[in-house]
């Protein structure tokens, strides 16, 4: 019974996914009873290796909320081209009233955002980043343009396979 159990744990993987709570939001109901509470929470989860998403739930309870948002955040994963801990090139990303600009950083600059774009960089393992978050500041919208952002990056390889040549022929 116990070797059974350890094996299972053995072939089971430590869960290898970094959650960052972004935004927990409690809202209020009037009833004839009184006030209902419900509570909606935005989640960023990563491996600090490339792979990140994002997701929003709500529930009546906090851990409720925030079980659904990360559930959701590993069923809607993206991969981030990473070189050197920054990302490959400047990038605008844009989603309704908030735009996010992502410039690649020198080895030592940090990671030099806000609160969620830090959040979303930090998940994807970026050590080195600099960014600029304009328009609107609402957290899911801000997330969401910074996953826009990194959606639209380029890897070096397609773009030297895109145009025919080798790596070494692009960067010399």
């Amino acid at each position: 019974m116990e070797n059974e159990r350890q094996r299972r744990a053995e072939r089971k993987p430590a869960d290898e996914f970094v959650e960052k709570l972004v935004k927990l939001n409690r809202t209020s109901k009037t009833v004839k009873g009184g006030r209902r509470m419900a509570f909606s929470a935005l989640t960023v989860v990563g491996d600090q290796k490339g792979r990140i998403g994002y997701g929003f739930g709500k529930a009546n309870d906090v851990t409720e909320a925030i079980r659904k948002s990360i559930d959701r955040a590993k069923a809607n994963l993206s991969r981030v081209p990473l070189k050197n801990g920054t990302i490959p090139h400047e990038i605008i990303g844009k989603y309704k009233s908030s735009s996010v600009l992502l410039k690649p950083a020198c080895p030592g600059t940090g990671v030099i955002a806000g609160g969620a774009v830090r959040a979303v960089m930090d998940a994807a393992g970026v050590t080195d980043v600099i960014s600029k978050s304009q328009g609107s500041r609402t957290s899911v919208n801000v997330v969401r343009a910074t996953f826009d952002a990194v959606s639209k990056l380029m890897n070096a390889r397609e773009v030297a396979q895109s145009r025919g040549k080798t790596l070494k022929e692009m960067w010399g």
